[in-house]
């Protein structure tokens, strides 16, 4: 049984405790000494760890500790730039002896991917227009296996067991609810827009069942799931029929809703079912991140450097304030 998360370590205590591999590589530092470089986990965080000065004989061993290995982990938390660390003395992948729950190791969406499916799929059918129903089916149903696991990125937002399918649903409710004010937005065409924005998701990454991206595939770095899904829906616009304009309409949400060029969108939004995507897709991906970084905050806290939220330290609201304005 795990004995500590990730988020419960403090500096300069010993440990030895199992963790998840995010990352794992041997690298040379500039005094031409080996070290082992690996990025740990569990389900509640991350957190570095180096082994320093490694042999021919540890490179070896240590060459075969993979991305969703779990490993066991003894050596001294520490500090570095203001962040833990872990000085690595021993590490080895677990054995079957270990009798390990992976629920402790698996960062995972707060609900089960059969219900957020469901809820996805079910919104689907709800759709009036029958061309964008048909897509919007269509492409759950050929997905719904790697759906059920695959986050929504390798290391930003959502990147956690069936994230993806913890995004779609988010925005889904929020674009259903941002239609009931503004009653000019064509509802069906924005639910068919943010159920599949990030179908090839699934294509761009390699993940395995426990929801950790290995790696980025060779059509996912040379054209990313924007591009790769305007090919996506080009082939299935012709095998399912589909009118000309509203191919093109789902096209242009698809290469549209990153809204920067230096994002990968080579086009701004054209209409407003395109720009209320995109703001959708923001909304919840930065919310995640304030959320995601704020969990293990006390009340009247400050949360470490964010990254994704351009190196912000981010304040938790005390439970007395939050009461108080209901």
């Amino acid at each position: 049984m795990k004995q500590h998360y990730v988020m419960d370590l403090i500096p300069n205590e010993e440990i030895t405790e199992f963790f998840i591999v995010k990352r794992a590589e041997v690298k040379t530092g500039a005094n031409g000494k080996q070290y082992f470089d690996i990025l740990l986990g569990d389900k509640t965080g991350e957190i570095s760890g180096k082994k320093w000065d490694v042999d021919a004989a540890e490179e070896e061993s240590l060459s075969h500790i993979k991305i969703g290995d779990i490993v066991r982990v003894r050596g001294q938390i520490t500090e570095w730039n203001g962040n833990p660390q872990v000085r690595i003395g021993r590490i080895r992948r677990a054995s079957d002896s270990d009798a390990l729950d992976m629920s402790d190791y698996l960062k995972a969406a707060p609900e089960s991917p059969e219900s957020m499916f469901a809820y996805i799929r079910g919104r689907a059918e709800k759709i009036k227009d029958t061309d964008f129903r048909m897509v919007a089916v269509t492409l759950l149903d050929r997905n719904k296996t790697r759906l059920l696991y695959y986050p929504a990125a390798k290391s930003n937002h959502h990147a956690i067991f069936a994230g993806l399918l913890y995004h779609i649903k988010r925005m889904l409710m929020l674009a259903d609810r941002i239609a009931e004010i503004y009653t000019s937005l064509d509802e069906g065409l924005l639910a068919t827009g943010v159920i599949i924005h990030d179908i090839d998701k699934l294509a761009e990454m390699n993940a395995d069942e426990n929801g950790t991206v290995h790696e980025y595939t060779f059509e996912g770095q040379m054209l990313g799931h924007l591009v790769m899904g305007v090919r996506t829906i080009d082939r299935l616009a012709a095998e399912l029929g589909l009118p000309n304009e509203k191919a093109i309409l789902l096209e242009h949400m698809m290469i549209s809703h990153h809204y920067e060029a230096e994002y990968g969108s080579p086009k701004k939004p054209l209409f407003p079912e395109a720009e209320a995507l995109h703001y959708l897709d923001m909304l919840d991906s930065k919310l995640y991140d304030f959320e995601d970084a704020l969990l293990p905050v006390t009340p009247g806290g400050f949360s470490d450097w964010v990254r994704t939220l351009d190196s912000r330290r981010l304040y938790k609201v005390t439970t007395e304030l939050k009461n108080d304005s209901k």
